[in-house]
Parts: C-alpha cells; structure tokens; sequence
C-alpha cells in the first residue's frame, strides 16, 4: 500500500521556523516529481512548492518564495518543506503529493497529482 505520511506540523509565532517531512512507503518516488500543498479553513487547497526527482530544480508560490525551501532524500524516500520566517496566513494544513507521470513536471494543480498524504497542521500565532 502506497502511503505518504506528513510530520514536523506544529504551533509556532510569526517570525518562527517549521521543517515538514513527507515520508512515502510503498513505493520509491526517487523518479517522480513532489509537492507541497496546504490548505486554510474556508479555502481551497492551494500550491506550495514542488521539486524535481533529483532535488536540482524547484518552484514556488510567490506567497512563500525566499521564506521556504523544498528539498529530498531519495535514500530515505523523504521530502521535506524547510518554512522560515512563518506568519499567521501561513496557518493551514500541509500536504505533500507525488506526481508519478513526471520526472520533473513543475505540476501546480492537485489534478496533475496522484498520491497525496493525510496532512498535518501548522498553526502560527501573531
């Protein structure tokens, strides 16, 4: 069974520092693209950041650019979102995606993603 498994989400003050992992069993995603996604109460699930299979290339929202920084380790099947310099309307939940069909595909919308996992919170506090 194909699982993706988040952790690292937590409360924190703005101006603090949060690092996600994104843990995948299953199946080794080292060839596929990644994503980071997150959604706050009331709104749609929105694009945070993706990253190629080999961690060479990256892209990100313009809401979190300079702040955060997505990165793997195909050994360990891991991804991880590094998020700096938090503020309140980064509260919502996290989720990292696989898209499977692509190596490096810059995929921005949920549709181009096919695994996903359960998500975690992150809360930051003014």
């Amino acid at each position: 069974q194909v699982q993706l498994v988040e952790s690292g989400g937590g409360l924190v003050q703005a101006g603090g520092s949060l690092r996600l992992s994104c843990a995948a069993s299953g199946r080794t995603f080292s060839s596929d693209t990644m994503g980071w996604f997150r959604q706050a109460p009331g709104r749609e699930r929105e694009f945070v950041a993706t990253i190629n299979w080999s961690g060479k290339s990256t892209y990100y929202a313009d809401s979190v650019k300079g702040r955060f920084t997505i990165s793997r380790d195909n050994a360990k099947n891991t991804v991880y979102l590094q998020m700096n310099t938090l503020k309140p309307e980064d509260t919502a939940v996290y989720y990292c995606a696989a898209d499977i069909h692509a190596a490096w595909s810059r995929a921005l919308s949920l549709e181009e993603y096919d695994y996903w996992g359960q998500g975690t919170q992150v809360t930051v506090s003014s």
